[in-house]
């Protein structure tokens, strides 16, 4: 019985396994006969030489800055409002507003983001105002959710001092609250900017603007040059973002 229970859950992993290849058909010959190799290498080599004229450049650049404007605005209006819905979800106001702010920030990170910039093509159409919101609606219930544990884990003593010296309940969260809380609130807005920096990029495929529009234009049409030259446009700015957080976690919240 115990040889048994120590090879069940293998034998359950590789009997799921298998179980999915059958039930998706998937057929390894299709994919790897000579055909298929030839085709995919012949579709892989179009990438290896970008386009680097200067209209398409010049259209990467705008599509670029369109990328972090969305994030940019998506993550601040996000912070913003995650941080409106933390302090009910703290608790701060009574059992049935931290429920009530619990459930909307649920919902509101429950929905991918994809998903949120689908449905804001069709409120607010195509382009980066759709983007924009579909970050902010997401990333608010990330944040309010990651802001409303540390407001619980914040120590009240300072803010309770500042009450019992007669300062209001704002000017006690402002000035006893906030200060011990701030490093933990910076910290994960520049976490979160970073991942819709990447996000942003993606979003462009439901038709949401910026470099991932453009990505999936070249790509329908079978521009691998100029798909390329999107791609790497995305890493080289990817990796700008996250220098540049890093150096900001150094200097505002470390430091």
């Amino acid at each position: 019985m115990r040889v048994l229970s120590r090879y069940a859950l293998p034998l359950i992993l590789i009997a799921a396994v298998v179980g999915s290849f059958a039930f998706l058909e998937f057929e390894a010959s299709a994919l790897l006969n000579g055909d298929a190799l030839a085709q995919m290498a012949s579709y892989a080599s179009g990438f290896l030489a970008p386009d680097l004229s200067a209209p398409h450049l010049r259209a990467i650049g705008y599509g670029a800055l369109e990328t972090l404007a969305m994030s940019a605005v998506g993550t601040l209006l996000a912070a913003l409002l995650g941080l409106l819905l933390a302090l009910p979800a703290s608790g701060r106001f009574g059992a049935l507003a931290k429920g009530v702010s619990r459930l909307m920030l649920n919902a509101l990170r429950a929905i991918p983001e994809l998903v949120w910039a689908a449905l804001m093509v069709l409120a607010a159409g195509l382009g980066p105002n759709a983007g924009t919101l579909a970050l902010a609606l997401h990333t608010a219930g990330v944040l309010g959710r990651l802001f409303a544990e540390a407001l619980e884990n914040t120590p009240s003593a300072p803010a309770e001092a500042l009450r019992l010296a007669g300062s209001n309940r704002i000017s006690a969260f402002c000035y006893g609250t906030l200060p011990v809380l701030w490093p933990q609130l910076m910290a994960y807005t520049l976490y979160r900017w970073e991942n819709n920096i990447r996000m942003a990029s993606v979003l462009g495929f439901v038709g949401a603007g910026g470099l991932g529009q453009m990505l999936y234009m070249n790509l329908s049409l079978f521009q691998e040059a100029q798909a390329s030259t999107v791609i790497l446009a995305m890493l080289l700015m990817v990796l700008v973002v996250d220098s540049l957080s890093s150096w900001a976690r150094q200097r505002w919240v470390r430091g």
